[in-house]
């Protein structure tokens, strides 16, 4: 019998010193400066906008620190205090992983508790960036502006008076912006990171809409101000980042020979391409492959509409399937021509100037091959209600429109009905409401409904199109995707 040897100790900066050589941090946290704050701690932003704002430093010489809030989880915020801010990011290469250890964050901060710190980075005329990665649903957007009837943003408005309380990601950056528009002024440039399209004018819409109705007697002023001060550019942002799971732990105290409660991991594949209208300096993530356009657009629609929009199909057929991951669902015999199909089919929805379709779709099936990766599709067919409408819907109307024939679009479009019916096992938010549309008598009129539900009444009423979707769901419910 063997007894367990003593208990690693924790990454800290203190411990740094008995990493391995190559996984030591690149730079000395501590000579960094927050000159970026981030809005949602979360695996993505630590295994892409950070890890390009360290490269960025590094090769720069300028000391680019990120200080990021986490909207929710007041653990991981202290956890990663207690890691000194450090985390270790492993790329998943099909050959084998390559861990290191990342340094770009100054600091962590907890939204509903630390308000006050939160406002005076916000105000502070040396922080000129602040980021966002918080998910679709976090800018309680709808119809490209606010949707004040939100129970969330509600409340913030009703508390508009005391902005300390604010509990939105828009109510708390409304606020801040307003904080500095009120004092120095100095300009700010605000870049969204999610997976929207015109994400950066949604960005700007939102908070300015939040702002108008927030009832500050000043808030005519703020806008005013922040019209020249302030500016929120379209982004595209890409990597695969899984869930952290047990296993990702453990493999990575391995590496390091210490214990971290935080490490994410991520795909070899990176990209980030900015709209080139920053109002104030930035990090020189060019130094580190960031491309800066006049004009994102074409990039924004291939990503969304090509990657993930095969990245949903994939996920919903393939739970349908009895598929786990990402390459479990690439390694079947549909799986690599669904990914071609769909990239064909939304080909000449895409604007020019853009990556070739035929050339990204080659991408995409090695990205989406990668074993070492363990992308799982629930993760991926999470929140559907709220990325099928940007991802595959406005698509769809334009191939139907001009009478173009969509069988993928279809066929991914009755893996998400599927997904949807109760007990399914996928989440979103919507769930509930989604579940109570299925009609077990009546599959056309449940696709009737679920459109309806997503805010496409359009497609609703588009008979052939219900009914094509319908007719694939008995293939489905058998477990099988005929393409």
């Amino acid at each position: 019998m063997t007894t367990a040897g003593p208990h690693p100790l924790p990454l800290s900066r203190a411990t740094a010193h008995r990493l391995p050589p190559p996984l030591r941090p690149a730079l000395d946290a501590g000579a960094l400066r927050t000159r970026v704050v981030h809005l949602g701690l979360g695996a993505f932003h630590r295994a892409h906008q950070a890890l390009y704002t360290e490269n960025a430093a590094l090769r720069s010489g300028e000391p680019w620190g990120i200080t990021a809030v986490a909207p929710r989880s007041v653990e991981t915020v202290r956890a990663l205090r207690a890691q000194d801010c450090l985390y270790t990011l492993t790329e998943q290469h099909p050959e084998g992983p390559r861990p290191r250890v990342v340094s770009a964050l100054t600091g962590a901060l907890a939204m509903s508790e630390e308000p006050e710190r939160i406002d005076a980075l916000l105000t502070d005329p040396q922080v000129t960036v602040v980021t966002l990665t918080v998910t679709e649903k976090g800018y309680h957007a709808r119809g490209g502006t606010l949707d004040r009837a939100a129970p969330a943003i509600a409340a913030d408005l009703a508390a508009a008076a005391d902005p300390a309380r604010a509990r939105t990601v828009i109510g708390r950056l409304a606020a801040g912006l307003a904080a500095r528009m009120r004092t120095t002024a100095a300009p700010i440039t605000v870049v969204t990171c999610d997976n929207m399209a015109d994400n950066g004018a949604v960005l700007g819409a939102v908070v300015r809409a939040f702002t108008e109705a927030s009832g500050w007697p000043d808030r005519h002023t703020v806008l005013d101000r922040m019209a020249t001060a302030v500016t929120f550019p379209a982004t595209v942002v890409d990597r695969i980042v899984p869930a952290t799971t047990p296993a990702d732990r453990a493999a990575a105290g391995a590496a390091l020979g210490l214990t971290d409660a935080l490490p994410v991991t991520a795909e070899p594949y990176r990209q980030w391409v900015l709209q080139d209208t920053f109002a104030a300096a930035r990090p020189p993530w060019e130094l580190d492959g960031a491309l800066f356009v006049p004009d994102p657009a074409p990039y924004q629609l291939t990503k969304l509409r090509l990657l993930n929009g095969s990245h949903s199909a994939l996920a919903y057929l393939g739970l349908a399937a009895g598929a786990t991951t990402i390459d479990g669902a690439l390694a079947t015999d549909w799986g690599e021509p669904l990914v071609r199909a769909l990239c064909a089919e939304v080909a000449d929805t895409l604007p020019p100037g853009g990556p070739d379709p035929a050339a990204y779709a080659d991408a995409l099936v090695t990205r989406f091959r990668n074993p070492a990766m363990g992308h799982r599709l629930s993760q991926i067919g999470s929140d559907g209600s709220l990325k099928i409408p940007e991802r595959w819907l406005p698509a769809l109307r334009t191939l139907r429109a001009a009478g173009t024939a969509t069988p993928v679009l279809e066929l991914a479009l009755a893996g998400w009905v599927h997904a949807t019916r109760p007990g399914a096992g996928t989440t979103d938010p919507a769930a509930a409401t989604l579940a109570a549309h299925h009609l077990p008598q009546d599959p056309a009129g449940t696709v009737r409904a679920l459109l309806t539900a997503l805010g496409a009444p359009d497609l609703a009423g588009d008979q052939d199109l219900t009914t094509a979707v319908a007719a694939r769901l008995p293939a489905l419910r058998a477990g099988r995707v005929e393409i």
